[in-house]
């Protein structure tokens, strides 16, 4: 009894050893949401481990990147990041990448880039190397005063903020706000 302590003691350190190795670290620096408050809770909510890009760099980018929103689909079909393609996130299928190049440049997003992260995990996991988080997400792509599509490509004056919580860091008068 006494030499199963030692082994449990030493598991458990090994593990939380693994575990805290595996957390990436805040890059010093990084992009940054236009609202403290909204840049804090970004930064508390996402762990840093895939790349970020900024809604100022995308907007010079966006035509040579592949984007993909990955929110769900009732939140994408109210509107969405113009040329964005649905990917999903509960519902995520890897075979929507079958004419991504593994190499190519990737965007992700979501609300605010929570869910767009756990996505470009997996899709480094898969092998897929050039594959950036959008900082702030749409919600920080709205604030910073940018359009988003419909379904047919019309810009709308709308966003789904997934719920009344999260709608607070969409700026007020920017859009309407549903969920």
């Amino acid at each position: 009894m006494i030499r199963t302590i030692p082994l449990r003691l030493l598991a458990s350190l090994l593990f939380l050893c693994l575990f805290s190795c595996t957390q990436a670290q805040e890059p010093a620096t990084r992009p940054h949401c236009q609202q403290p408050a909204f840049d804090a809770a970004v930064a508390s909510l996402i762990n840093f481990s895939v790349p970020l890009i900024g809604v100022k760099e995308l907007q010079r980018i966006q035509s040579d990147v592949v984007l993909f929103d990955a929110r769900e689909k009732e939140e994408y079909e109210v509107s969405h990041i113009a040329g964005a393609k649905y990917l999903g996130y509960k519902k995520f299928d890897p075979t929507t990448l079958a004419n991504v190049d593994k190499d190519q440049k990737i965007v992700l997003y979501c609300s605010v880039g929570y869910r767009s992260e756990k996505i470009g995990e997996r899709l480094l996991a898969l092998g897929y190397t050039n594959v950036y988080n959008l900082y702030g997400s749409i919600f920080e792509w709205i604030n910073q005063g940018n359009p988003v599509v419909d379904e047919q490509g019309k810009v709308i004056q709308k966003v789904h903020t997934y719920n009344k919580k999260w709608s607070q860091w969409v700026e007020e008068g920017k859009v309407k706000k549903v969920w």
